[in-house]
């Protein structure tokens, strides 16, 4: 590769994206009124897709193509030190889920004490939570799917990569169909295998089915798979110049070939979801072409915006986000647990921050569903104001 291509391997709309996806996270998470969502800002009940079932998916895919490129840095070297770093931080972002859901069931119970129970067996009961703590959810499906994706791509050669994709979505396909893996009840595939290994007492329940299970994590590691796929795309080594513009060169050789893949994928998920419905919650393979080929085409855009036409000042906002993203996502849980499990005396009855917010001071103002938006951007500022602190400081906190 030439060094005109190592020059423009920076590509801020990466950050971006990712950024607009946290933001997004954090934003449908968190709204003042879990009764009062407006209908884009709510997930589909089963079949179906909303802009929300989109956010989740294309942080997935905006990881994939991080591991494209953090791994480059090691030239995809299987040694002792790399496969070291991969599973220490898939156990990191592993555990750290695991003490978010801690922290969240101990200032519940810290909240709502034992009646008539000693000092010890409170503080038993407050900080012993493990025997019905959900131990999947997205930071742990995050971890698992940064994990395989990330050994595979350092013990399988990358032009076998998509025959492994193809094989995990259509071997889960027929897991689907032949276990009733379209029906919203106990009767799934998938409800059968996560309350046969995880049991009830360390599942989501929706119906019996856990929306970040067991089996489908397979589509979803193939998800985080055509992520590292675009990221080859966009920084592959065998990249050839086409012109000594700058630009122009990253138009035709990034731009366009990834514009290409993103309409593919879209269209080619949309035709076929006549067969396989677009589902979320079962992690679908037609979710994942339709996903990955919007993040795709997303990426596209914002790459020709940012990186070509130099429109930078609007995205500040989002890149704050970027450069820390989990980070900032596990803070805006931690917030959230706080503001929503510990209540206080207000006006002679009980009520929590987001109750305080909401019910007080925003929903007189805007409404039903406008205070609970107004809530949820809210709860992204403070967050925002958080991560500005540490970009303008520059400190990038990995987990």
């Amino acid at each position: 590769m030439t060094e005109h291509i190592k020059k423009s391997n920076r590509i801020l709309a990466i950050d971006i994206l990712r950024g607009i996806t946290i933001a997004g996270m954090i934003l449908v998470n968190n709204p003042g009124s879990w009764s009062h969502i407006l209908t884009p800002l709510g997930h589909a009940e089963w079949n179906g897709m909303t802009p929300t079932d989109l956010v989740f998916p294309f942080f997935m895919f905006i990881m994939g193509v991080c591991i494209f490129i953090s791994l480059l840095k090691f030239d995809f070297k299987c040694d002792r030190s790399t496969v070291t770093k991969i599973i220490r931080r898939t156990i990191l972002i592993y555990l750290v889920g695991v003490a978010i859901g801690w922290f969240a069931r101990f200032c519940y119970r810290w909240n709502n004490p034992l009646e008539n129970a000693g000092l010890l067996d409170q503080i038993w009961y407050m900080v012993w939570s493990f025997e019905k703590m959900r131990i999947s959810g997205v930071l742990a499906r995050l971890a698992i799917c940064y994990g395989v994706a990330s050994l595979v791509a350092i013990t399988v050669r990358h032009r076998y990569i998509p025959y492994i994709v193809v094989t995990l979505l259509v071997g889960y396909c027929v897991i689907l169909f032949v276990g009733n893996g379209f029906a919203y009840d106990e009767t799934n595939i998938l409800s059968i295998v996560d309350r046969a290994i995880l049991t009830d007492a360390h599942m989501y329940h929706d119906n019996g089915i856990d929306p970040e299970g067991l089996l489908s994590t397979i589509p979803a590691v193939a998800h985080t798979l055509l992520g590292f796929l675009v990221g080859r795309l966009l920084f592959s080594k065998r990249t050839h110049v086409v012109s000594t513009d700058t630009k122009t060169d990253l138009l035709i050789t990034k731009i366009i070939p990834l514009f290409v893949v993103g309409t593919t994928l879209t269209f080619s998920g949309f035709l076929l979801s006549y067969g396989c419905p677009l589902n979320k919650k079962v992690w679908s393979p037609t979710y994942v072409f339709v996903a990955c080929g919007l993040a795709a085409t997303l990426l596209a855009l914002l790459i020709y915006i940012i990186d070509v036409k130099e429109h930078r000042r609007w995205c500040r906002f989002f890149e704050v986000f970027g450069v820390n993203p989990l980070f900032l996502y596990v803070l805006s849980d931690f917030f959230a647990i706080v503001f929503g499990a510990f209540s206080f005396k207000f006006g002679g009855e009980d009520t929590t921050i987001i109750g305080f917010f909401y019910n007080e001071l925003l929903q007189p103002v805007f409404g039903d569903n406008g205070g609970s938006l107004a809530y949820a951007l809210l709860f992204v500022l403070l967050n925002w104001c958080v991560g500005y602190q540490l970009y303008k400081r520059r400190i990038y906190i990995k987990l």
